[in-house]
């Protein structure tokens, strides 16, 4: 494995004996090595394809956190990521040979309106930035209410599903909107947002989807499935959606919080774990585009996977 190819970082939940056998493994001073084929751990990678272009020597792969509200302990897995290349790909980035390159004629309205979203689309997170920052703490408190937030730059930061201490690195493949996105859903949505969050629902797998950096993807596999930075739609989907984003300039954000809950939903129906997500992906995309294409669909809100949001 080529040494400068970075490395993976895992967290697995554990419970009965096997807390007990990790607590004398890491106290004995041995390294907290998982073996690959003994738990048939396979790692995987939430790869944002903006942070791969910027650092190409160092691949982001996520920490897959435990929800700190299950009580689990947590064994750490670590390895070489010189594979993860030749593996797997971010279904966020894929094009499809079956997708329409078509030209739609928009309203003024809609140029307006698509206008603004692009606006929101370019802003990059500014850790610099005062609104930025506030944003990020309002984030914490709608996600933890009552919990002191020590720092912009906190350990506590993993609890929430980010790969590190400090999320404004995680936000380069999503930019400032996928902040916007996850405050939006924690705000408007919070039963839901908060049953993702702490992975209340359904069986879950020992190896779940870290909740934060998942909802940058969901953020950047929209923009690409939707075509959003083109002058104008140049696929039935994309024009579909600016008619119901001229009926209502949040249906971006409530887009997101649909396919999110929806994405759980399908992780949840499919038994995935997270070697699957990008299959997941792949069936919430399709479902997404069926449900675009509804006769008489008027609004956002009346997507069929609508119904599963709570407030």
């Amino acid at each position: 494995m080529d040494a400068s190819a970075g490395s993976f970082v895992a967290v697995r939940r554990l419970s009965g004996s096997d807390r007990a056998a990790a607590f004398h493994h890491s106290s004995s001073g041995a390294s907290p090595r998982l073996s690959l084929f003994r738990y048939s751990f396979v790692c995987f990678i939430f790869a944002l394809p903006a942070v791969a272009v910027a650092a190409p020597a160092t691949v982001m792969v996520l920490m897959v956190l435990c929800c700190p509200y299950a009580g689990a302990a947590a064994e750490v897995v670590t390895g070489s990521t010189a594979w993860i290349g030749r593996g797997l790909s971010c279904v966020c980035a894929q094009r499809r040979d079956s997708d329409a390159r078509l030209s739609f004629d928009l309203t003024p309205g809609q140029e307006e309106c698509l206008q603004r979203l692009q606006n929101r689309i370019e802003v990059q997170y500014d850790s610099s930035n005062r609104e930025h920052q506030e944003a990020l703490q309002a984030l914490w408190c709608a996600s933890f209410p009552g919990t002191e937030l020590r720092g912009l730059i906190s350990e506590q930061w993993k609890e929430m599903g980010w790969q590190g201490k400090d999320p404004s690195t995680d936000f380069r493949g999503g930019g400032f909107i996928s902040l916007e996105n996850l405050l939006y859903f924690a705000r408007n949505y919070p039963k839901s947002f908060q049953e993702l969050l702490r992975k209340q629902n359904g069986d879950r797998a020992i190896w779940e989807y870290p909740f934060a950096v998942a909802g940058v993807n969901i953020t950047f596999m929209l923009i690409q499935m939707l075509d959003l930075q083109a002058v104008k739609p140049r696929s039935l989907f994309g024009a579909v959606f600016l008619k119901l984003l001229s009926e209502n300039d949040r249906a971006f954000d409530i887009l997101y919080c649909i396919t999110f809950k929806l994405m759980d939903q399908q992780w949840l129906d499919m038994h995935a774990t997270y070697m699957d997500f990008n299959t997941v992906m792949k069936s919430t995309r399709r479902q997404l585009e069926r449900e675009l294409l509804v006769e008489d669909l008027q609004r956002i809100e009346d997507m069929p996977s609508y119904r599963l949001l709570a407030r």
